[in-house]
C-alpha cells in the first residue's frame, strides 16, 4: 500500500483535481493573445520530451520559439512532428535516455527550455487499476532534468497526477525540482479558459532556475468560451463512413445499422437514456451499467466539446456524435477541437490513414492553444529575467 503524502498546493493556495473550482481572481482576463502578433521572443531553444504529434512544440513554435528537437518512442509520430515544427524527431526511449545527450540538443548561448508531457494514461480516471508501469516515466523526466540542467522546465499532465498514490508521486517530483534550485508554479488549467473549444482540465507546471515563474492567467470568461460550432461548424458534411475529397483526414468511421438508428434517436447533449427501450444496449439495462451516461451521445453546437480522448472517432466511446449529422466525429474535427490548425499534417500523403493510430496521436496531444499559453508564460518570464 502506497504511503499517503501531504498533497501540495498550487501557487494560489488551492488543492484541486478538476476544473470546477476556480478562484475569483481568475475572472480578471488578459488581452486576447490570438489578436496580437508575438513580441520579440527571447533567444530560446526548446526540446520536447514525449513529443508525440507535436502539439506542445507547435504552441511554442507559433509563439516564436525555436524547436531544437522532439523525442518520443513512437516512430509513427515522426512525420507529424517534423513536418509541422521544422525540427528533428528523435526516436528514443526516455527511460534509457541520457540527460547529457539532451543537453547537447540545446542551441549554445540560448535559454534552454525542456518541455514534456509524460504518458498520462497511468494517472487517468480511465485507468482504474493503476498497474501501468509508465507512471515511472515521470521519475525519468526528473532524472533528465537533473542531468540536462535546462533553465526552464514545463510539464503537462492530467490533474489526477496530483493525487496519484496519495500524492506521493507528484510530491516527489516537486521535491526533486526544488533540490535542483528551481522556482515552481503549477495550476489545474481548464482548457476553455485559454481558448480551447473543449472541456479538458490539465495540470500545467512551470519551473525555472532564473527566478519566480507563473503560469498565465485565464484569457476567456465562461460566457466567451469557444464552441463546437465556432470550431468545426463550417466543415463539409459527411455521412458515416465517408471521406472528404479535399481533406483525407475529414473522414468518419462506419456505423452499423443499429448504431445508425441509435444516433438518429440521439439528442445533442443527451445520452442513450433518451432512446426507446429496444435501442438501449444490454449492458446499460442492468443496474451496474445505468450510471454510464456519457456514451452514445451527440455534442452540442453552442458549447465546448467533451474531452477529446484517443477514441473520439467512435460514437459509442463517449459523447462524440456530431451535433447534427448522423455520424461520429471525423479525425480532422477531433484535431481541430484539440486546437490543431486546420491543415496540420499527421501522415504522409501516400500513407494509409488508420483511425486508431491517428486517434491516439490526436487524443494524447497537448491542445495547441493551451501550449501557446504555456509558451507565453515562459516568454514573459524570460523577458523579466533577461
Amino acid at each position: 500500500m502506497a504511503m499517503t503524502a501531504e498533497l501540495p498546493e498550487s501557487s494560489d493556495g488551492w488543492v484541486r483535481d478538476g476544473a470546477k473550482e476556480l478562484p475569483v481572481e481568475q475572472q480578471t482576463l488578459r488581452t486576447r493573445p490570438e489578436l496580437q502578433a508575438p513580441s520579440d521572443t527571447p533567444r530560446a531553444s526548446v526540446v520536447d520530451l514525449f513529443c508525440g504529434a507535436g502539439g506542445l512544440s507547435h504552441g511554442f513554435r507559433l509563439e516564436g520559439f525555436e524547436i531544437a528537437a522532439g523525442i518520443d518512442i513512437d516512430e509513427r509520430c515522426r512525420h507529424a512532428f517534423e513536418h509541422n515544427n521544422e525540427a528533428p524527431f528523435l526516436r528514443r526511449d526516455v527511460a534509457s535516455l541520457n540527460g547529457e545527450a539532451v543537453k547537447e540538443l540545446f542551441v549554445p548561448g540560448r535559454l534552454s527550455v525542456l518541455v514534456g508531457c509524460a504518458p498520462c494514461q497511468p494517472f487517468s480516471v480511465y485507468n482504474q487499476k493503476n498497474h501501468d508501469p509508465r507512471w515511472q516515466l515521470l521519475e525519468h523526466f526528473a532524472r533528465i532534468i537533473a542531468e540536462a540542467e535546462p533553465s526552464v522546465v514545463s510539464m503537462e499532465n492530467v490533474p489526477r497526477l496530483v493525487h496519484f498514490r496519495g500524492g506521493e508521486v507528484f510530491t516527489r517530483f516537486l521535491a526533486a525540482l526544488k533540490r535542483l534550485g528551481y522556482h515552481i508554479d503549477w495550476r489545474i488549467a481548464f482548457a476553455p479558459d485559454y481558448g480551447v473549444p473543449q472541456r479538458r482540465a490539465r495540470l500545467v507546471l512551470l519551473a525555472s532556475q532564473l527566478g519566480k515563474i507563473a503560469v498565465e492567467q485565464p484569457t476567456y470568461a465562461p460566457s466567451e468560451y469557444r464552441t463546437v460550432a465556432d470550431t468545426i461548424g463550417d466543415l463539409p458534411m459527411l455521412a458515416a463512413g465517408d471521406i472528404d475529397e479535399k481533406d483525407p483526414l475529414h473522414r468518419s468511421s462506419r456505423l452499423s445499422p443499429l448504431n445508425l438508428d441509435r444516433i438518429r434517436a440521439a439528442k445533442a447533449g443527451g445520452s442513450w437514456q433518451d432512446w426507446d427501450e429496444e435501442l438501449i444496449a444490454t449492458c446499460h439495462r442492468i443496474p451496474t451499467g445505468r450510471g454510464y451516461t456519457s456514451v452514445y451521445g451527440r455534442m452540442e453546437w453552442d458549447a465546448p466539446s467533451p474531452t477529446i480522448t484517443t477514441q473520439f472517432f467512435g460514437f459509442g466511446n463517449g459523447r462524440f456524435g456530431h451535433p447534427e449529422q448522423d455520424r461520429g466525429l471525423s479525425l480532422r474535427e477531433g484535431a481541430m477541437l484539440q486546437s490543431f490548425p486546420r491543415r496540420y499534417s499527421f501522415v504522409e500523403s501516400d500513407d494509409e490513414i488508420e483511425f486508431k493510430k491517428l486517434g491516439r496521436m490526436i487524443g494524447n496531444a497537448v491542445p495547441v492553444l493551451l501550449a501557446r499559453a504555456i509558451a507565453r508564460s515562459v516568454q514573459c518570464h524570460a523577458e523579466e529575467h533577461a
